[in-house]
């Protein structure tokens, strides 16, 4: 027989919704006013330009192509709402601890610190040509520089693609060519409990080669960066390959943000392909970065000053957003 335990009355108190009537008049008016519910979450976030209309869209076939779009001609950057904005208050505090693959190992990025290496990468990535609209592929494990590179892409409004770190070579050159993806972010070798010889790089080296040779769409990677991880010697092709350290030493950590309409594409991300070919679903700007903001807020229950852990890698849209 299924048991219900009822969170205690100083939870309730201090929590966003403190009852599922709360919960029920909340659902209630994003269905029946959504133009309304969204535009005041949307309030609480930075705008370089605000929107003309919250939603449009169109769901019917008989009618013109079916689309939806979310804060229509609002300008911002979903990297000034989660650093830029916070500095002045939350610069000295935490954003991001880091636990490594040995339990010893580990990490604390204050807002300020990561705001610098965010801005950092992007200049390194505007130094090899990357700009608005180039896709990028990162390919790395549960390391502070995939969270870095990420937001660096999105800081200057280049689409990333992420790819889980244990995915073979096949896998990552059928996402690089799929996406054109002509930069990849890597690491020398990875750790896995005892092991230390995960080849990350000579993985994106081989995934290099087959998406140059790809038969449905060819691409060439221009470039690829490599975090020194491990220390261990990997192959490093002159003119393409670069390590992320020397390059971070050549720029400074002053990167404005490119201003992105709403609509920009922010991401793609691969499904497993476990059922076929994989898809890559694209995420928009604006109404990724009010959903996800929201939603962690309200599931997860986060107040200031928690300590909030997600199990999924960045790689799975779970991790990515939370």
């Amino acid at each position: 027989m299924a048991e219900l335990f009822e969170p205690s009355a100083e939870f309730s108190e201090n929590a966003w919704i403190k009852s599922f009537d709360q919960y029920s008049e909340m659902y209630e008016r994003s269905v029946n006013d959504p133009e309304g519910f969204w535009a005041e979450v949307a309030e609480d976030f930075h705008w370089f330009k605000k929107w003309d209309k919250v939603r449009d869209y169109n769901f019917d076939r008989r009618e013109g192509k079916v689309f939806i779009e979310w804060f229509k001609n609002a300008k911002t950057n979903i990297t000034y709402n989660a650093l830029d904005r916070h500095l002045e208050t939350r610069g000295d505090q935490v954003a991001i601890i880091w636990e490594g693959n040995d339990p010893d190992t580990d990490r604390k990025i204050t807002y300020k610190e990561l705001h610098e290496q965010v801005c950092k990468f992007a200049n390194v990535l505007k130094a090899h040509g990357v700009k608005k609209g180039d896709r990028v592929s990162l390919y790395m494990q549960m390391i502070p520089e995939l969270a870095v590179a990420m937001l660096a892409c999105a800081r200057i409004g280049a689409i990333h693609s992420i790819v889980f770190g244990a995915f073979s070579p096949d896998a990552l050159a059928g996402r690089i060519a799929d996406s054109n993806c002509t930069v990849v972010v890597t690491q020398d070798t990875g750790l896995r409990g005892p092991k230390n010889n995960v080849p990350m790089k000579t993985n994106a080296d081989k995934a290099a080669e087959k998406a140059a040779a790809s038969s449905d769409n060819p691409t060439k990677v221009e470039k690829i960066i490599v975090v020194k991880r491990t220390g261990m010697d990997v192959p490093m092709e002159d003119g393409r390959d670069v390590w992320w350290h020397d390059e971070m030493d050549k720029v400074d950590a002053v990167c404005p943000c490119e201003e992105m309409d709403a609509e920009d594409p922010l991401f793609i991300l691969y499904t497993s392909g476990s059922t076929g070919k994989p898809k890559g679903v694209q995420h928009n700007v604006g109404g990724y970065m009010i959903y996800t903001a929201l939603t962690h807020k309200h599931i997860f229950d986060y107040h200031d000053g928690d300590v909030y852990w997600c199990t999924a890698d960045i790689g799975w849209v779970t991790g990515h957003s939370y």
